[in-house]
């Protein structure tokens, strides 16, 4: 037969059968495997390994292959070792038909990836029962593979649809703090590339690498919208006030910050497994109004005792006040800004985070420039 696909006289009904490669120099010994397997599989033939490679990787490919041990040329075992080290074909069951009884040369086809072994001369029943269970536990084995694909396609859609929905919710908590206090326009959208830009610039830093990767800065980024989130809980005539804050009402508006994570704490108490984005944006929303040196708010935190988390959020909120217009305010340049943030290296924000602003400054310009305001456009 050439090394072609034996067509058995039925024609197109072998198609859906399962596909069996024979492999042997021995015409007779050929003749007999086909005659047995023919009249129920589809029966590709190749007298040489060269020829076996060939159509194992072509299309459509073998269920099972019978592979000779002994052929001259490329043997048998020389076969397996090829087909092992392809991935298209590695997983093609091998079931070796060897003259050898040996126990060694039986170790041997197994040790190259063999499932089974049949010895020469061939039973009939021996090589229908063994072609016919390596088919069968060969189609367990895809049915695995495929629902397996399945469920791990199943798993990141999902996993991709929490995360949007996660997202989505963000914001929209967000916006509802936005609705209160209209002015700050896309503040969080630059506060958010402030904070991935700085996050990113210290990962590798020694005070730092051992908390921040990429995850870190992913969680840290989506919790930058619920800094203020706490602001929804002061009332109109501060939140809203058109010039400078009384003391008494300074000490109102500062209330927000506990505020604020206070509700998250509220809704992680509603989840049954840990959130690691809420607990970031509750550190972020409880202490980026803490300084460095001591003297901010709302506990009086210092150094390291205030999460990173929070020194981080306090540059980019920071130097976005300084450069966004209020009615109550007039806005700094990009550089006044700048340097107000490098000045406060030590006391207001974490030394270590102005340096990297500093050394980052345009993109922090760029972030700015990018989601600018409607009104300053």
């Amino acid at each position: 037969m050439d090394g072609q696909e034996a067509i058995s006289s039925e024609g197109a009904s072998i198609e859906g059968r399962a596909t069996v490669l024979a492999v042997d120099d021995t015409p007779e010994n050929l003749a007999i495997i086909g005659e047995l397997l023919r009249p129920l599989y589809r029966l590709k033939i190749a007298k040489s390994g060269g020829r076996a490679l060939a159509i194992a990787r072509a299309a459509p490919q073998p269920d099972v292959i019978l592979l000779d041990i002994m052929m001259p040329g490329m043997s048998g075992l020389e076969v397996m070792r090829q087909l092992q080290a392809d991935p298209n074909t590695k997983d093609i069951p091998v079931i070796f038909t060897t003259a050898l009884d040996g126990h060694d040369d039986e170790l041997e086809g197994f040790k190259h990836g063999a499932v089974d072994y049949i010895t020469k001369p061939i039973s009939p029943l021996i090589l229908m029962a063994r072609v016919a269970m390596h088919l069968e536990l060969k189609r367990a084995r895809d049915l695995l593979k495929d629902q397996k694909a399945w469920l791990e396609q199943e798993v990141r859609r999902r996993m991709a649809e929490n995360d949007r929905l996660q997202v989505v919710s963000v914001r929209a908590l967000a916006h509802l703090a936005e609705i209160r206090d209209p002015e700050t326009g896309n503040h969080i959208l630059r506060t958010q590339g402030y904070v991935h830009e700085l996050a990113s610039r210290i990962k590798d830093h020694p005070r730092f690498c051992d908390v921040v990767d990429e995850r870190y800065i992913q969680v840290l980024t989506r919790s930058v919208p619920l800094h203020d989130i706490g602001k929804v809980g002061i009332p109109d005539n501060i939140l809203m006030k058109a010039g400078p804050l009384s003391s008494e009402e300074w000490v109102v508006m500062k209330t927000h910050a506990a505020l604020g994570a206070r509700a998250i704490e509220l809704a992680e108490r509603d989840v049954e497994q840990p959130v690691p984005f809420l607990a970031v944006a509750k550190e972020i929303a409880h202490w980026h109004h803490e300084r460095f040196d001591g003297t901010g708010y709302p506990d009086g935190l210092v150094g390291d005792a205030i999460p990173l988390s929070a020194r981080i959020m306090a540059v980019a909120d920071v130097f976005d006040a300084l450069i966004t217009k209020r009615v109550y305010k007039a806005s700094y340049t990009v550089l006044q800004a700048r340097d107000e943030i490098v000045a406060g290296g030590g006391s207001h924000f974490d030394p270590d985070l102005t340096d990297a602003f500093a050394a980052g400054f345009d993109a922090f310009v760029a972030i700015a420039a990018r989601h600018q305001d409607a009104a300053e456009l």
